[in-house]
Formats: structure tokens, sequence, C-alpha cells
């Protein structure tokens, strides 16, 4: 029987042409924060390594910040299939750039771009790529950092930070930055943004990696955990004075 044809009840035997065309309507597996910031010598990205299911943190060991060419990092909160489907297309697009074989390669502003046609042109396909990315990046002496949203809106700065990050952890990198930073100091106010984010999102783990990427090259660090203190008033009982708490 071919495609298409109907049985002698009258069926459609075509599960194709039953379901038609498919969407995601709400990611599945995410990530949350990514925070980066330009300092002295380069530029440095950080993130935990959570992956919730809904509200279950159910992937622990999940990286979020990967290498993309020889000058680029790059770092992603959201669906975590649709940042190994962006992966996947910038593979193939370092690949063709290098077959080029032009003594050029491309930079984090070309790769910055070329996501924002990206995510603007699945947004308008109404199937948008769940995801806001963060690209960071040196060439040719040259630090660069943007974002991505999920429907192409895009943007440029010295720090920048995606999901919670955005409201918790953009005011103390905007009251802390400064264009000399050491590395050090640099990941001193990551970690001060991370420990807030770890305390006030459901969705962050202690697990964290930092990356850094300069003309030398790009270092991903291994995953290591920030001392806390759960001592806070606040946190003994959270529900006090809360409508419906006893």
């Amino acid at each position: 029987m071919e495609w298409g044809a109907v049985s002698s009840e009258g069926k459609e035997v075509s599960t194709i042409l039953e379901s038609g065309s498919q969407r995601t309507l709400s990611p599945y597996v995410t990530g949350t924060s990514v925070l980066g910031l330009k300092y002295k010598d380069g530029v440095i990205m950080a993130a935990d390594m959570g992956g919730s299911y809904g509200s279950t943190l159910r992937y622990k060991s999940v990286e979020r910040i990967k290498p993309i060419g020889k000058h680029t990092l790059l770092g992603a909160s959201g669906e975590i299939s649709d940042f190994q489907e962006i992966l996947r297309y910038l593979d193939e697009l370092i690949i063709y750039d290098h077959m080029w074989d032009d003594g050029n390669s491309l930079g984090p502003k070309e790769v910055h771009n070329y996501l924002n046609r990206v995510m603007y042109n699945r947004r308008n396909k109404f199937d948008p790529l769940w995801n806001s990315l963060v690209v960071g990046g040196v060439k040719n002496g040259q630090k660069y950092l943007g974002m991505v949203g999920m429907i192409g809106t895009h943007y440029e700065d010295n720090h920048v930070a995606t999901g919670f990050g955005n409201h918790l952890a953009r005011p103390i990198m905007r009251a802390e930055w400064r264009e000399d930073l050491t590395f050090e100091e640099a990941v001193k106010i990551l970690e001060k943004c991370l420990l807030v984010l770890l305390y006030r999102d459901r969705s962050a783990i202690n697990k964290f990696q930092i990356s850094k990427i300069t003309e030398e090259g790009v270092t991903i660090s291994e995953p290591y955990a920030l001392k806390t203190n759960w001592d806070f008033s606040a946190f003994q009982n959270p529900t006090k004075g809360a409508e419906g708490s006893w």
C-alpha cells in the first residue's frame, strides 16, 4: 500500500499525514544562567552544570560552555538538545570556513552575527531554538562579548548574563567591573555572582565551570564547588509571613 492510501475501513494509514508538522512548544531539559565578562587579557565565562527536567534537577554534569574554532567561546542556557543542534550548525560552519584554506578563520563577531541570523530565522518559522547564548572571544587583540536570545534579540557589552543572571548578577557586575581587571579579580566577581544565583535560583547547582579565552587559546576549568553558608535568618524559615503559612 502506498503512502496516503486508504484502507477498506476508510482510515488513513500514513502516520506522516496524520501527525503533520511539529513544533517545540516548551523546553524539556534546560540549563540556567550563563555569565560572561571582559577582563584585561581576554574574556571569561561561567556556568553551572545542572540540567533540569522541568523542576527536577535530572542531570548534574552538563557542559554548557564550548570552544568554537580558534577564537570563540559559546555558552548556552535553555534547552540542552537545541544547544546540541546549534553546536552541529557551528561545526559545519567551522569546517566550511577551514576548507577555504585562506589563512583566515572566523572570529567571535562573525560567530555572533551568524547565530543572530540562525535564531531570528528559526523564530520566523515559529520553530525557535529555545536558548539564550553568550558569545565571547579574542581575535587580533580585540576582545568581543555579546549575547543573543531565542528570537534573535542581541547586543554587545563588557559583561553579559542570561536567565536569572540578568536580574541578579548584572547589578553586581555593573558595580564591580572595570577594564583592567586581572583574571583573579574577574574570577572573584563571577564567583560572587554564582553564589547569589545558587542561593536564589532553584535550578542552579553547586557545581561550576569557569572558562577563559585569550590570544593564547581557550582554557576550561574542571568542575568545582563554592563554599556556601545557609545560616542566614531568611533561610531558616523561608515562608515566615507568607500568606497561608503557619
